[in-house]
């Protein structure tokens, strides 16, 4: 193995400490969601608030840094973004009141989408070729870990001795992180003909909005239910303490066996797969509302839910192609469209739940979201069909 080869491995690795870091965050926070708030003294669906503060962070600061990113080279970008995550997370531990928290989680979430989108393409580039689909990967892998052991590990750290110790945790990995892109990332000079204005150019392309509108509204389904999970086991279930690092996990290990799942549909089509992801959205939804109160079904409901977490790898796919020079801001968006619909899915099922309907309406909510996810789809399909954009292939 040449040096160069080694350096490579090692910074991948690197990149998915890093997005193993981010994982962690995203998703641990939402499964502590009750203990913050008797922690800080507030309802539930107030404490929601800090969840979709965290997602609108990532959809504002996902075109503002990716777009700012374009000035640098790709490892002294990284670099900046996973500090940036790093000191924001540990901010978060040390918030006092609901309203600091929310302000804390909001600023974690600014470079979230940019950092994922940036260490894809990053691990891309230093693949060799026909190699950079694999590396992505390697990268993502990192959220997959993170689903399936950090999250439910934190959630069990959360619970035994604070919840802000899952923040310093991830400061911790963060941290991690940076130390080893500092030592081994190769220093590779950055594309002198993309710019700011080459990545914005993305903002103007129709079929990569309406394929970003798809994953915004129907992914909302997902996080409708999977935000107010713990306290539905709690509240409804009276399940045990155990259950909920347990049900957590089981989310993480349905979104690995949908990974793979959504690989080859995705192979098949790119919109065919977001449809059949989107339809497993809605009955996994309205199943979680007609199993609540059981936390061993509901359990098995959002492992069901995990398995449609997939959709995010046609709709990547599908922005690889209308995307064109705009590579960085479309990898950054996709990450921010489907924080939209973590905002989106939490703040709908909150009001729902705080008009007095029971733990069965996130479900429900859900099952709308996704709903209207196919609705979108739809439009973006026919959108292609009746005035295709570079000559792409619609069966795409």
């Amino acid at each position: 193995m040449s040096h160069f080869d080694r350096q490579a491995r090692l910074t991948i690795l690197s990149l998915a400490i890093g997005a193993f870091a981010v994982g962690v965050a995203e998703f641990a926070a939402m499964g502590l969601l009750p203990y913050y708030a008797l922690d800080l003294g507030v309802s539930e669906p107030a404490a929601g608030h800090a969840v979709s503060a965290y997602a609108i962070g990532v959809v504002i600061g996902a075109p503002i840094l990716a777009v700012l990113g374009a000035w640098l080279d790709r490892k002294t970008l990284v670099l900046l973004l996973v500090a940036f995550y790093g000191v924001a997370n540990l901010t978060s531990a040390l918030a006092p009141n609901l309203d600091l928290l929310v302000a804390t989680r909001f600023l974690s979430g600014l470079p979230h989408g940019a950092l994922l989108g940036v260490s894809m393409l990053f691990a891309a580039q230093l693949s060799p070729k026909g190699r950079g689909a694999a590396a992505i990967a390697q990268v993502l892998t990192g959220l997959t870990i993170a689903n399936v052991i950090g999250v439910p590990a934190a959630g069990a750290i959360g619970q035994s001795f604070g919840w802000r110790w899952c923040f310093v945790i991830v400061g911790v990995v963060t941290a991690i992180s940076a130390l080893m892109l500092f030592r081994v990332a190769p220093s590779v000079p950055r594309d002198k003909s993309l710019n700011p204005l080459s990545e914005l150019s993305a903002l103007a392309n129709r079929d990569v909005l309406l394929t970003l509108l798809v994953a915004a509204i129907g992914f909302g389904a997902v996080f409708a239910v999977y935000a107010y999970l713990s306290a539905a086991m709690i509240d409804s279930a009276n399940a045990p303490v155990w259950s909920i690092p347990l049900a957590l996990s089981a989310f993480g290990i349905g979104a690995t066996l949908g990974n793979f799942i959504a690989g080859r549909l995705a192979n098949w089509s790119h919109f065919g797969g977001a449809f059949v992801l989107l339809i497993g959205m809605i009955l996994a939804a309205l199943f979680y509302t007609a199993v609540v109160g059981n936390w061993m079904l509901m359990t098995l409901a959002i492992l069901i839910m995990g398995m449609t977490a997939g959709l995010v790898i046609p709709i990547q796919m599908r922005l690889m192609e209308v995307a064109g020079t705009a590579q960085t801001l479309a990898a950054a968006m996709n990450h921010a469209a489907f924080n939209a619909g973590n905002a989106l899915g939490p703040f709908l099922a909150g009001q729902a739940l705080a008009a007095g309907y029971g733990w069965g309406v996130t479900g429900q909510v859900g099952a709308a979201l996704a709903l209207g996810g196919i609705a979108m789809l739809g439009i973006a399909w026919y959108a292609a069909k009746r005035n295709p954009r570079l000559g792409l292939p619609i069966e795409a």
